[in-house]
Order: structure tokens, then sequence, then C-alpha cells
């Protein structure tokens, strides 16, 4: 090959290389991921989720791209997000949260959708059966919602001679607020105490909560689930332990931040969970094939330090059942 020959050739082939590279990245299946919390505070369920696909064999950037839209608590923007996904014609949504993933059902019903949710899917519409869960929707529960009325059993076995108790919801997410305060409720009273259920939307309300706590002489709390005050565990713990309410919280950040205890379904296992999901869609599978999978972790923390600070004594039994003690 003469030189002049060659230098085209080369030439030719360099300038096709960018080409490829797109051609390659295009070909990638696409993940659309709906959240409803800010990226920081979702960042240790999306590391969760990201496992979830690499134990299945995928890892972003290499064999498949995640195109992530989230709410910034603000769920009035979830249609629109959702109907971006739909638009990029993106190959599966993850829907990580009850308001996202009723979002992306009312957005597509040809997509398949991988949701996470601490409700009941089947009584929130999602989808028909847990076995065969029908048309282009299942996912992962984690239980949360059922765990919650466990939360004031396990304050009133930390302070028993504690009447008045109070439960903290979310009014922006009505089908999670309205279950919980059911179902804890319910618990109240089978304990014969007083319960107060009080709401909040923003970071601003949590001051006016915690002198509200004090007027009603609530001498403990009981944190709700959902997406709002799953991003503010470790905040509220510590706005726990500064206002020295006794409380239990969802997750083990409330714990860090100063909360007495905490119990729940664990998150990020549900998240792994959904990764698992999305990775056998993927695959070929699909979701009407693929039954509602219900995560089964459950994890206890008590914070000892917080305890000692509120004169509490904590059971021993109580402190051989905890996944970690705080001291």
């Amino acid at each position: 090959m003469r030189r002049r020959q060659f230098i085209r050739f080369v030439g030719g082939a360099v300038a096709t290389w960018p080409f490829a590279s797109r051609a390659q990245q295009a070909a990638m299946p696409v993940i659309g991921y709906l959240g409803t919390r800010s990226p920081t505070a979702d960042a240790p369920f999306i590391a969760a989720f990201h496992q979830g696909l690499n134990e299945a064999g995928f890892t972003e950037g290499k064999n498949v791209t995640i195109e992530f839209r989230s709410a910034q608590n603000d769920y009035g923007r979830l249609p629109a997000l959702a109907a971006e996904l739909v638009q990029r014609r993106v190959n599966v949504i993850a829907a990580t949260s009850t308001p996202a993933a009723l979002a992306a059902k009312a957005a597509t019903a040809t997509i398949p959708i991988i949701f996470e949710t601490g409700a009941d899917p089947i009584n929130i519409g999602l989808v028909s059966s847990l076995n065969q869960p029908g048309g282009n929707v299942t996912g992962v529960t984690q239980m949360n919602i059922t765990i919650t009325p466990k939360r004031l059993e396990l304050l009133h076995e930390l302070v028993p001679t504690a009447r008045v108790m109070a439960l903290l919801v979310d009014p922006a997410n009505p089908t999670i607020a309205a279950a919980q305060s059911s179902g804890v409720g319910a618990a109240a009273q089978g304990l014969g105490l007083e319960l107060h259920v009080l709401t909040a939307t923003t970071d601003r309300d949590f001051e006016a909560i915690f002198a509200r706590l004090s007027q009603l002489r609530a001498r403990g709390l009981v944190v709700g689930g959902g997406s709002f005050l799953l991003g503010r565990q470790k905040q509220l713990g510590a706005l726990a332990l500064r206002h020295s309410v006794p409380a239990v919280g969802e997750s083990r950040e409330f714990v860090l931040g100063g909360g007495l205890s905490s119990y729940g379904g664990s998150i990020a296992d549900a998240y792994r969970l959904v990764g698992h999901y999305v990775a056998r869609v993927l695959k070929g599978e699909k979701p009407d094939a693929l039954p509602v999978q219900q995560a089964t972790k459950v994890e206890l923390f008590v914070n000892l330090k917080t305890a000692k600070a509120f004169g509490i004594t904590v059971p021993n039994t109580l402190i051989g059942r905890a996944d970690e003690v705080i001291e």
C-alpha cells in the first residue's frame, strides 16, 4: 500500500471511531430511574440498586445506561418526569417510592416498571395480584407500612409509663400517611395510649412539630415512613435528642443522628432487589411473569447513649434483639 493511500485509510478509520463509539453507547439498554428524594439523600439506596444490577451482570457505563430523574421531594413533578422517561423510550423504569410508582404506571402501559414501595401494591392499584402481577408492573415491597405499629410497641417498651404518644406522617404522601395513621392508631388503642397524629411536608415544619409535642405533653414520638421522612431520618433523630423526646424512627440514620431507636424493613435491601428485577427484565423476562417480592430483612437499632441521657433503661432482651447497639 502506498503512503498516501495508507494515510487516507488511517484517517478514514480515525474519523469513524467517535461514530462507532456513539453507536455502541446507543445500543446499550437504558434504565429510567425515577425517584422522589434528592440524589444526595438517595445516595445509599442508589448504591444498593447498583449492587443489585452488578450482581446480575450489569454495570452502568459498561453494558447499561441509566437516566436519573429526581422530584427533589416535590411529588407534583413526578408525572412530568415519568413522561420524560417514556419519551426517552427507556427499556425499563425503576420507580423507587410509592408516588414514583403510581406516576410511572399512569405514564405508560407498555414500558416495564419495577417499583419499590412500603405500601400494599394491590391496595394502591399497582398490581392485581402479588403472584401474577399482570400488565407491565411488578416490584418489591419492604414492609414498612405494616411495621410502623411495631415502632409504637417498641416505644411503649422503652417508656412504659408514658400515656401520650405522637405519630409523624407526611400528608403529601396520602396513601402511606393514611395506612400508618390507621395502623398505629389501632395499636395505640390496644395499648391504652392516647395518640396524636402530626404532619410535616417540609423541613420548616419540624421545629413546630417538636413545640407541639411539648404542648401535648407527649412523651414519645413514632416517625412514619415515606420518601420525605426517610430522607430526613438523621435530622429528625438529632431534633428528638435536642428536644429530649424519646423517639423511634425507620432507619439506622435516625439512631446515628441521636434518636433513641429505629425499627424498619431494610430499604437498601429492597433497592438491591429492584436492581435484580430490572436486570431480569433487561435479559428478556416480562414483568407479568415476575411475582412481587417482599424484602424480609427487618433491622433494629438502639442508641444507648441517648437512652442514658433520657434516663431510660433499655431491657437486656431488647439489646439482645438489636442488629446494632450504639454506645
